[in-house]
């Protein structure tokens, strides 16, 4: 029963929602034999929100890492409550980071329970190098790497960021 956890871009842009989402089901499509796949996100906006989904999709388990107490209230926007909300409801697990405040120490705090849980990594990623801030997409396939855990990359021709 493989584990895949999931990083990725938060920002993309609109027309690479469906490009994305179509990319992970067919990866995933490999992986979820007999509902034995779990997926472990973090759920946020963008690329985690479309994994999870395509974890849900081909029926397998969904964990939920939240980065910390506070992320729903000061994090999750208006425009992405009622898939959060729907996402946290349909996980099997829930963990809750414990830190107080969603910032770079709980963002790469969370990402290490991602890579520690994972058989594999999957990363919704253009191929950037870090941006030095920590906590990042590039900064998770890093530590899967210095780990020894396979990452599958999906960036499918057409998707791009909006920043």
């Amino acid at each position: 029963m493989p584990t895949i956890a999931v990083t990725g871009h938060m920002d993309l842009t609109p027309d690479s929602v469906p490009l994305v989402r179509a990319a992970l089901d067919d990866l995933l499509r490999g992986y979820a034999v007999d509902g034995g796949l779990i997926g472990v996100s973090c759920i946020a906006e963008g690329a985690d929100s479309l994994f999870a989904e395509a974890v849900l999709a081909a029926r397998g388990r969904l964990t939920v890492v939240v980065p910390s107490r506070d992320y729903r209230q000061t994090k999750v926007g208006p425009h992405h409550a009622a898939l959060f909300d729907r996402l946290v409801e349909a996980a099997e697990e829930v963990v809750v980071m414990p830190h107080d405040t969603a910032d770079r120490q709980a963002y790469e705090a969370a990402n290490s329970v991602l890579v520690e849980r994972a058989d594999r990594l999957v990363a919704v990623w253009n191929g950037e190098p870090p941006s030095g801030t920590g906590g990042g997409t590039a900064d998770t396939v890093l530590e899967a790497h210095a780990a020894g855990i396979p990452v599958d990359v999906v960036w499918p021709d057409g998707a791009a960021r909006t920043s």
